[in-house]
């Protein structure tokens, strides 16, 4: 599976702490080899943004992208409350 990023994604990835950006690539790692791995709660995100599905960086950090045949597009990331 290749990986995008969308400006937002990269302007948000900025934004954050050096651990969380850490915690991203580890997730990110697990996402290529696994993206059914639980510990992602690789999931749909419709209602928030369509078309979409999320996987767990942290207990609070998300990361949202879409899928576009064999690639992933990761939009933005963000903590829950900020996100939805």
């Amino acid at each position: 599976m290749e990986i995008g990023y969308k400006i937002r994604f990269q302007k948000d990835f900025k934004k954050l702490p050096p651990k969380i950006k850490n915690r991203f690539y580890d997730r990110l790692s697990l996402f290529l080899q696994n993206k059914f791995d639980p510990i992602l709660n690789y999931h749909p995100v419709e209602k928030a943004f369509p078309g979409c599905r999320s996987i767990n960086v942290t207990g609070d950090y998300r990361a949202i992208f879409k899928e576009e045949r064999d690639t992933a597009i990761f939009i933005t990331i963000g903590s829950h409350s900020e996100l939805y």
